[in-house]
């Protein structure tokens, strides 16, 4: 979805993520790198929610169990530099141990995920494909001109009854694929009903259903996109 033209200014973007961070940040490291069971695999950069990395583990070795070479971030590490932190994590990646060169996935949770849609949705080459789980979204404006720039293909999920801090509305999420469909840009969304944020994380806001179809579909977009 591409939203550049009235989208927020860089600095209040920047101030948004920095302002989202400071919610439930918890300490971890701020990177580390969690290795496939056939010893090196295609990089996927796991970047975390404000919660921080550790939140994030069981997503991360999840997707490693898949045959990925995970290189899992603290969103919190990431944020405030309008894009550039995160983008020398993505040139980096695939120079860890157990990675393999070439373009790299990205899977992001909701501040995680909006820096992935904000930012990487605009590196075709070094990104291959983008999964947001219900992503920090308020920030967006102009969203007809951030569509038009996005160039990886996002696979988006989003729960209808999300009002974590308004930065993940359903309203939000809709409007960015509608501007998608009317321009034919790689961007997907999937919605489920009567269900809010961090429906992927055990805790009470946990939806088994949709989770579970969420986990699959993710598992088949990484898969299309980084073929090993």
């Amino acid at each position: 979805m591409k939203n550049p033209g009235v989208r927020a200014h860089p600095m209040l973007a920047a101030f948004f993520f920095v302002a989202l961070g400071l919610c439930m940040a918890a300490p971890a490291k701020a990177q580390q790198e969690i290795p496939p069971p056939q010893g090196k695999g295609p990089v996927v950069v796991v970047v975390s929610g404000a919660m921080g990395a550790a939140a994030y583990l069981a997503p991360a070795r999840r997707i490693a169990a898949l045959g990925y070479d995970v290189v899992l971030v603290d969103g919190n590490a990431v944020k405030g530099s309008q894009g550039a932190a995160l983008k020398a994590v993505v040139q980096n990646a695939p120079n860890a141990p157990h990675g393999l060169p070439g373009k790299v996935g990205m899977v992001g949770f909701s501040l995680g995920g909006g820096m992935a849609l904000f930012y990487a949705s605009r590196w075709p080459d070094l990104v291959s494909v983008i999964v947001a789980w219900y992503p920090a979204t308020s920030m967006i404006g102009g969203i007809p001109v951030f569509v038009g720039k996005i160039k990886v293909p996002v696979l988006m999920f989003a729960g209808v009854e999300d009002s974590y801090h308004n930065c993940c509305l359903i309203t939000t999420a809709r409007q960015l694929a509608e501007a998608a469909t009317v321009q034919n840009a790689p961007l997907q969304l999937i919605t489920y009903p009567n269900v809010g944020h961090d429906f992927v994380l055990a805790g009470a806001a946990y939806a088994p259903s949709a989770a579970s179809d969420s986990w699959r579909r993710a598992t088949a977009e990484l898969a299309q996109y980084l073929r090993h």
